[in-house]
């Protein structure tokens, strides 16, 4: 096979062809380089992590929320997990069909620190099949509220880092349409929601504060900052928190605050755990 150079040094071929970020012979097209790509940034930031929580144990558990087709899930086992003898995976997706093939290929290429849960949220938290403590948890490109669930596992959980990959936050931008006219008469703020372009961006902006506020007041230290290039993709914001951090005093005052100047008190709940 032609040597590609984006493809990282000791990557399985045959997990890129069953990911079908390969073709059958071996090549790489425009699209799949891309995908690839994002996996390969977001890896070069999840290593470092792995390597932290390996400092004060043996072994590492970490949890992909919305794990869809488990593209990072099998990634980082075959670049990171498959040369240890100690440390696990765990895959967590509601579609029963994509679950059910990415046991099969972990079978298959014998990745056996490798599961994948058809679990809801709540039930992620609560099942047997997954440890009381997890290490990482990551969501890339989790939709709208999916990467709210992660984070709540996350929490109830306590990891110690918290990689996310935000997406399609549709959510708030619903109730900033829903209350706009009444939001006129509060606050002058709402002309930066007036149009419907800058509802659906401005929303996309305030759940990100409102998630990154939330973390903070339970102890987490945050970085946030661009996966990759815009012009790979424009879900490209990536949220990084660690835990172990006095808690933000003020980070809950401010979430409740930001919450009633922006007329979101529907939301209250959601970003009250």
């Amino acid at each position: 096979m032609t040597h590609i150079p984006e493809i990282k040094p000791g990557q399985s071929i045959e997990l890129l062809k069953e990911l079908h970020i390969l073709t059958r012979d071996g090549k790489l097209n425009q699209d799949s380089r891309r995908k690839l790509k994002q996996v390969y940034h977001l890896y070069n930031f999840i290593q470092p992590l792995l390597d932290a929580v390996l400092v004060d144990k043996t072994d590492v558990t970490l949890v992909d929320h919305g794990a869809g087709k488990s593209y990072l899930g099998f990634i980082l086992y075959d670049l990171f997990f498959k040369a240890r003898e100690t440390g696990h995976i765990y895959g967590i997706e509601t579609r029963a069909e994509l679950v059910e093939k990415s046991q099969q290929l972990a079978a298959k290429l014998n990745f056996p620190r490798m599961s994948f849960l058809n679990v809801s949220v709540e039930d992620s938290m609560h099942t047997d099949q997954l440890p009381a403590r997890i290490d990482i948890v990551t969501a890339l490109h989790a939709c709208n509220t999916a990467t709210d669930d992660a984070i709540k596992f996350a929490l109830q959980k306590q990891a110690k880092f918290i990689v996310l990959v935000p997406c399609c936050q549709a959510e708030v931008a619903a109730v900033l349409s829903k209350h706009k006219s009444l939001s006129f008469g509060m606050t002058p703020l709402s002309e930066i929601w007036r149009h419907p372009i800058h509802t659906r961006e401005f929303g996309s902006q305030v759940t990100n504060v409102l998630r990154c506020l939330l973390m903070e007041s339970h102890g987490y230290q945050l970085t946030v900052t661009e996966l990759i290039g815009w012009e790979h993709s424009m879900k490209n914001e990536l949220i990084i928190a660690k835990r172990g951090g006095a808690p933000r005093k003020n980070a809950r005052e401010r979430l409740e605050q930001i919450m009633t100047e922006l007329n979101l008190l529907d939301l209250k709940d959601r970003f009250n755990y």
